[in-house]
């Protein structure tokens, strides 16, 4: 059965350490006579309408399990923006939020030096009042906003990668909806592209956006079993597992079976989908309704969704790509009423069925994975397919992803060198080598 859903007094009595504003005092808290019960107007910064939307329509039911009447003041920014101000903000000592969503590649910035222990709550003894909620939270969605065993951020979602596929053509063109291992279907995808005109993955190109240029690599890494960092922030890329997956990319490249693509939300993606000229794709869950849906609706009915197949010599079914975790800025007048709200509407059983409902994000708990409503639910964009039980076969290989501080810089040096195997200038390993040097050089470690 689900853990029982968290009360006032089991959540926070003891735990809150608001006792330690000292520490943030550089920061320029402010604080003042911390507010325990009644009217309370949060400060709530995000990138995202949908999370204004759901925390919104979670206020009645935090009013009745805090000693708090919640009201929100939203403010919405760019992700990279929101961190930015954040931090100006604490040094300008007035001015935080009382909680803020940090987009999972903007974390880093807070895990530089003593940032995040200064200026966020530490919530692990909020998650450990709670009876069995530390057991039932993924590792692997902890570990991108831990930091020297202080968990600083509750991620939005488990957004495992899975094969996107469109069934009409592959059932019109007899192709094998069940292909076992990644090099089946390269050898699949390049008489497709040579029958079809048509590729059976996606790489991303575009030069502006280095985050995206890597995010076509990264996920079927961390499938593979690389990684970028390991849990103490070093650079672990140099790897077997990334020089086959990259050598694995650029030959597809060269046979078809990938498509290089400018960007994977805008008009060059639309068209390659409109025109068929792409069949099928390794993405994120939430691309069906942030790439899928806004960009061919009309394909309503056509698309299916598989877990990924494997690599041959090792790895999983799955990766893992973006998310956003929820953070509480500490020692401020409102911190234990924010961690109170954010505790009773983003970890609660019900919040978790109502965030996959109502955003399609996947939740962070085990034990919701076993939710008969929602492994009931059926996705009319996906034919009617019960998606949910199919994430929950997953959820075993869903990989932990490990952040540094330095993670931007390491993204810009392996995006030009990711674009320059994929053009042919340089061998993957070159690619991969150069890499390790360039971020080594820059980073100083």
């Amino acid at each position: 059965m689900f853990p029982a859903p968290p009360t006032r007094r089991t959540l926070l009595r003891g735990a809150l350490g608001l006792g330690t504003a000292a520490a943030l005092t550089a920061c320029g808290a402010g604080t003042t006579t911390v507010r325990t019960s009644g009217d309370v107007t949060l400060s709530l910064w995000t990138h995202d309408p949908g999370y204004e939307a759901f925390f919104r329509k979670g206020i009645p039911e935090a009013d009745r399990l805090t000693d708090f009447r919640y009201h929100l003041d939203v403010t919405r920014a760019g992700p990279a923006d929101l961190v930015t101000k954040l931090l100006a903000q604490a040094v300008a000592g007035r001015g935080t939020p009382d909680t803020i969503g940090f987009e999972i590649g903007s974390f880093p910035r807070m895990l530089r030096g003593d940032i995040a222990p200064r200026l966020l709550h530490d919530l692990t003894p909020d998650i450990a009042g709670v009876p069995g909620l530390k057991d039932d939270l993924l590792p692997a969605r902890l570990a991108p906003y831990s930091k020297d065993g202080g968990l600083y951020a509750l991620d939005s979602d488990t957004p495992m990668v899975v094969y996107y596929y469109r069934d009409d053509l592959f059932s019109k063109w007899n192709l094998p909806t069940d292909t076992a291992t990644w090099e089946e279907y390269a050898e699949l995808g390049a008489r497709v592209h040579q029958d079809h005109g048509a590729s059976l993955c996606v790489v991303s190109t575009v030069g502006s956006d280095a985050g995206q240029v890597v995010q076509s690599f990264q996920m079927l890494l961390y499938q593979r079993g690389g990684a970028f960092f390991d849990a103490d922030g070093e650079l672990v890329l140099d790897s077997p597992e990334a020089e086959e997956t990259l050598r694995f990319l650029c030959d597809g490249l060269r046979t078809g079976f990938v498509i290089d693509i400018s960007d994977y939300y805008g008009a060059a993606m639309q068209t390659a989908l409109k025109t068929n000229k792409v069949a099928g794709l390794p993405m994120a869950i939430w691309y069906k309704n942030y790439g899928l849906l806004p960009n061919v609706p009309e394909q309503k009915g056509r698309w299916r969704v598989r877990g990924l197949p494997r690599f041959t010599k090792g790895g999983g079914v799955t990766a893992a790509l973006g998310g956003t975790g929820f953070g509480v800025v500490k020692d401020k007048a409102n911190t234990e009423a924010a961690v109170d709200f954010l505790l009773n509407t983003w970890l609660t059983h019900e919040g978790q069925v109502r965030r996959f409902t109502e955003t399609g994000y996947l939740p962070t708990r085990r034990s919701v994975y076993e939710d008969p409503a929602l492994n009931a639910t059926k996705d009319d964009f996906c034919g009617g397919q019960q998606l949910f039980r199919l994430y929950r076969s997953l959820l075993p290989d869903v990989p932990a992803f490990y952040q540094s501080p330095d993670q931007s810089i390491l993204f810009d040096v392996l995006a030009g060198n990711l674009l320059r195997a994929y053009r042919g200038d340089v061998s993957p390993r070159q690619a991969l080598k150069q890499t390790a040097a360039d971020y080594r050089d820059q980073a100083g470690r």
